[in-house]
């Protein structure tokens, strides 16, 4: 499931006198399709490296920036960039300091951070761990090279501080039928397969992100710039 227009939506006046939406990752571009949908008149702007995806984005008049974005710095100036969405994306990376500087630096004060990630807590995962079985957003031979509780990230976002959750909710709940699914999604979704949060940035960035593998001497080799 996308990011979902209840976060676009949610995200206050973002028909009346926002930006550009920027999706990190954008693959296909369904989320761009519902912020266009919500705001006709606003230019979709996307970070995308497959070939195939980029070809499809720009036949449709989406500003592509194709770039690695685990080691190229993001072509927008400090606190430029009004809604950023990044869904079904941080799990495919490693360098998620250098990405969160560079989201955070680019995000304006009082913008709003759009974030969807498969979750490592849902019931089908916990069952699986039960069993002994490997859960299925990180399966050793996938795309996937991270996985992501609702309180895990939300803990790493707070390194740098300036994050306030607005609002969070859950999407698909496995094993069962979708009509049974979206209810209880919408009731447990700590235990949904996919998290959603709606973030807002309230304060200056002032690189936590890229600090806190320094200060906590983690022994990993992270890309800093």
């Amino acid at each position: 499931m996308m990011a979902g227009a209840f976060h676009l939506k949610s995200a206050p006046n973002l028909s009346n006198g926002w930006g550009p939406p920027l999706d990190l990752g954008a693959g296909n571009g369904v989320d761009l399709d519902i912020a266009k949908a919500i705001n006709p008149s606003a230019k979709m702007c996307a970070v995308e490296f497959y070939e195939p995806n980029i070809a499809g984005l720009k036949s449709r008049d989406i500003e592509v920036h194709q770039l690695d974005i685990e080691r190229d710095r993001l072509p927008f100036e400090n606190e430029s960039v009004d809604i950023v969405i990044a869904n079904q994306f941080l799990e495919h990376t490693k360098e998620i300091f250098w990405i969160m500087h560079e989201t955070s630096r680019i995000l304006k004060i009082n913008g709003k951070l759009i974030l969807g990630v498969p979750n490592l807590a849902s019931l089908h995962n916990r069952l699986l761990l039960l069993a002994g079985m490997q859960p299925t957003p990180i399966q050793l031979f996938s795309a996937h090279v991270r996985a992501f509780t609702k309180s895990g990230l939300l803990d790493f976002l707070d390194i740098y501080s300036g994050y306030e959750l607005i609002d969070f909710k859950g999407s698909n709940f496995y094993p069962f039928p979708p009509i049974i699914a979206k209810s209880l999604a919408k009731m447990f979704p700590s235990l949904a397969w996919g998290n959603f949060f709606l973030l807002e940035k309230k304060k200056k960035y002032s690189n936590e992100f890229l600090d806190y593998p320094i200060r906590e001497k983690l022994q990993t080799n992270f890309y800093l710039g």
